[in-house]
């Protein structure tokens, strides 16, 4: 039986493993943060480790603030929603999803305290829930920039009741997910949108990010070219889906991160690609399908699995 040849060169700053006629492993990282969001638009919880299945991160996005319309609470409409950015969500020891509120209260989701609570803050009537009801809808606010929004979309935006030009879709079909199950940002894009924008605090959590990964000297946008591929995080397989259009939500406040407008207006103005038939929006991340379950850890290798 002949023996296997290792060769071992440098791809664009990627490690790549070579074994002729098999797979070709190119190294493109590592896992430097890992975080989820069990309420849709609150802020999310960061893990060291985490249980990927099927539907996604374990516990991200199970729930979600619903309206009496039927309207999913989310912060791509701020004038609406973006008072749950001043919340927080996060899985209890018992696997229930906890909220706390912006002064510190802590309830957990189902108690219909927490739903008046959220009421209050949103002077409206308003529940959280685990599922999406068929005739759910996400609205998004159009900003007036080009890319901000997709072409294929922007001409069919109205003005609703809070004044907001806005477009409305559906999330992914039994979910409360916008398109992807998962969201990977890495940080070789940051320096370069830095650059364009050098007032601008681009910390990775203002783009709600799943995976955090650190690509060293990687090009900036490395991960356009990753679509159709597969990624091997940790236990975890991974397909590349398509690069992530952005929305306003990124020049909002979070936390301790002041709102910046000049955020997206930077991603616009450097980073404009293709996507489906949606024209060219701004878009900074790649959105990724579950293709094997497992564990995925801080510190884990990101490697890129190629025909050879």
């Amino acid at each position: 039986m002949p023996a296997i040849v290792y060769a071992w060169c440098r791809t664009r700053g990627a490690a790549r493993d070579v074994k002729p006629g098999a797979t070709a492993l190119i190294s493109l990282g590592t896992v430097t943060a890992l975080y989820r969001y069990p309420v849709k638009s609150m802020l999310g919880e960061p893990l060291v480790s985490v249980a990927v299945n099927h539907t996604g991160l374990s516990g991200d996005r199970t729930h979600a603030v619903l309206d009496e319309t039927g309207a999913i609470g989310s912060a791509k409409h701020p004038r609406k929603w973006g008072p749950l950015l001043s919340c927080r969500s996060r899985v209890a020891e018992d696997d229930t999803v906890e909220v706390e509120l912006p002064d510190g209260t802590v309830f957990t989701a189902g108690d219909p305290d927490l739903d008046a609570r959220l009421s209050k803050l949103l002077d409206r009537q308003v529940c959280v829930s685990a599922s999406a009801p068929d005739h759910s809808r996400l609205e998004r606010a159009v900003p007036a920039y080009e890319g901000g929004v997709p072409d294929a979309v922007r001409a069919s935006a109205s003005v609703d009741g809070t004044g907001e030009k806005i477009t409305a879709g559906k999330v992914a079909a039994g979910t409360f997910f916008d398109f992807g199950r998962i969201h990977l940002v890495t940080t070789s894009s940051l320096p370069t949108l830095r650059s364009v924008h050098p007032a601008g605090d681009f910390d990775p959590r203002r783009f709600r990010p799943n995976l955090l990964v650190d690509t060293g000297e990687l090009p900036a946008f490395a991960e356009d070219g990753w679509q159709g591929r597969r990624l091997r995080v940790g236990e975890a397989l991974f397909g590349v889906l398509v690069p992530t259009p952005r929305c306003v939500v990124p020049t909002l406040r979070h936390d301790e991160l002041k709102a910046d407008p000049g955020i997206m207006r930077a991603i616009a103005h450097e980073h404009r690609v293709p996507v489906y038939d949606l024209g060219r929006p701004a878009c900074f991340g790649v959105y990724l399908d579950v293709l094997e379950p497992g564990t995925v850890r801080l510190g884990d290798t990101v490697t890129r699995e190629d025909e050879s």
